[in-house]
């Protein structure tokens, strides 16, 4: 098992590298950072000067090695837009986009898993066909489309729930359901499948044999052995949404990190930019990871491949 840790620790840090490296690259080539800290007229003169005060003049490999230097010990310098440090902004931001996230893994978990049960245990009927419609319209339909008819039935047409901000509970509802649902198809599928699977084996036809109730074959025997891969897939997930709720934290004016990062994007902040794509990497490389210990820590055939 050590061996396996250390082997994942290894590939997530190098991915985690490449991930800065490319980060740092890409977003260089959408712009002139020397033009952004001037602003809109100023002198040519004006921009070689801040070039050269901040370090710009110098090779691309330079300025990354020196940003990665002050990255690691989380100085990530200050943003150009908000005038202030850019650590400090990720951390007031970055609890509602965990709470969002958090809230909407567990829909989908809650939504999903019984949905994949009943579909796998009534096989080819009217409840399977339905589970299926459903996922399948969870999967087609964009999050934020789906985010703007919650909007006008709930917040406009009925008045029950709030349209933006994240003073509440209540302005979360919304954010989550449009989130989770999208989310709820995997789950529901990858349930399924490892249900369908679960059903035929061995195992459950012995339980069966020895006179176990329907409800203890499918919930004690079938479905936890269908639940392992869910493991990985929810710690994919929750790194896709701290990562992904740029679009839905923008519609419902959530105060969290894909809103910061929206308004970075938006005003050509590269330093907030910057760090937030490295940060919200980072989570997504761990998450996964810390997932895929815990699957391999469940099951030892996954230590053995």
């Amino acid at each position: 098992m050590l061996g396996y840790c250390l082997k994942r620790l290894g590939t997530a840090f190098l991915v985690a590298l490449f991930v800065s490296v490319l980060s740092f690259v890409l977003l260089r080539m959408t712009g002139d950072v020397a033009i952004a800290l001037a602003g809109e007229g100023a002198q040519e003169a004006d921009i070689a000067l801040i070039r050269k005060l901040n370090g710009l003049d110098r090779p691309l490999v330079v300025q990354y090695l020196d940003w990665l230097g002050r990255a690691i010990t989380g100085d990530f310098g200050n943003s150009l837009y908000f005038k202030s440090p850019v650590m400090g902004l990720i951390v007031d931001k970055i609890g509602t986009t965990i709470i969002l996230s958090l809230a909407s893994l567990a829909f989908a978990l809650i939504v999903g898993i019984p949905l994949g049960v009943l579909s796998a245990v009534h096989q080819g009927s009217w409840v399977d066909r339905l589970s299926l419609g459903i996922a399948v319209v969870g999967q087609a339909m964009p999050n934020f489309f789906f985010a703007l008819v919650l909007v006008m039935l709930f917040s406009v047409q009925l008045r029950w729930l709030p349209v933006s901000g994240s003073g509440t509970w209540a302005h979360f509802v919304l954010p989550t359901l449009a989130l989770g649902y999208y989310i709820t198809p995997p789950f529901m599928r990858i349930v399924r499948a490892g249900m369908v699977d679960a059903l035929e084996m061995d195992f459950v036809r012995t339980a069966r044999a020895k006179g176990l109730s329907k409800a203890k074959v499918v919930l004690k025997h079938a479905l936890a052995n269908a639940l392992v891969p869910v493991v990985a897939l929810a710690g994919v997930q929750l790194g896709l949404l701290l990562g992904g709720s740029v679009i839905i934290e923008s519609i419902f004016a959530l105060d969290g990190l894909g809103y910061l990062a929206y308004q970075s994007i938006t005003h050509k902040d590269f330093p907030v930019t910057q760090a937030i794509l490295l940060m919200l990497s980072i989570a997504y490389v761990l998450l996964t990871l810390a997932a895929d210990l815990i699957n391999a820590w469940i099951d030892p055939r996954i230590r053995i491949q």
